[in-house]
């Protein structure tokens, strides 16, 4: 269960603002990575009732995570949201399109925090003083924030994708490497929002010869 341990402490050594950060959409096959970046008032005890919505937006189900983005958006001091497109990540990888989007959250805030938590990525250089948390959003309120605002966001992306591109079943999967999704993409060949970089995209590239 999250906390405000680590946001209190850096408070204390005079980091007033703190942002977590997180992204969502390493794994799938198709669509952008999304994150978001969330400032959450620096007057909280920990004890606020809204604050219980937050946890690990992977543990939730779908009614609980819509409810604590609400939460967020209401309470929260900022939030700032960046997403890198499926092209990116064929262009760049994903590991360095994560890092990208969640730079761009970041960037987006109206506000400019001291410190940032970000769920752990293997990143190396960053504007801003930060840490990078192993499990960030089990650990942390601001970054579990995050982890529900972008995904709540990325799931709504992938559900009006399945409007655009349907017999993909995008607004059940997500993206997300499914026996149904793989099945599909080798039934209908990849669409435009594919990730031609990901293996079974590759395959189902060769397979309809498409480039």
């Amino acid at each position: 269960m999250p906390d405000l341990s680590l946001e209190l402490g850096l408070q204390q050594r005079g980091y007033r603002l703190v942002a977590g950060v997180d992204e969502v959409g390493r794994g799938p096959l198709a669509g952008p990575v999304v994150s978001a970046a969330v400032i959450l008032p620096p007057y909280l005890t920990g004890d606020e009732p809204w604050l219980k919505f937050l946890e690990d937006s992977k543990t939730l189900t779908r009614p609980r995570r819509e409810l604590a983005a609400q939460a967020v958006r209401h309470h929260a001091l900022a939030v700032g949201i960046g997403q890198c497109s499926h092209e990116e990540i064929d262009e760049i990888g994903i590991g360095r399109a994560s890092i990208r989007a969640m730079m761009r959250a970041v960037a987006d805030l109206p506000v400019q925090p001291g410190h940032l938590l970000l769920d752990y990525v293997p990143i190396r250089q960053c504007p801003l003083p930060f840490q990078a948390i192993v499990k960030g959003d089990s650990i942390s309120y601001s970054i579990a924030a995050a982890s529900n605002v972008a995904k709540v966001l990325r799931d709504s992306w992938m559900q009006d994708a399945d409007i655009t591109f349907p017999g993909y079943s995008f607004a059940q999967n997500k993206g997300y490497p499914t026996a149904d999704h793989r099945s599909k993409l080798l039934e209908l060949g990849p669409c435009t929002i594919h990730r031609r970089s990901f293996g079974p995209v590759r395959e189902a590239v060769q397979l309809w010869g498409m480039t």
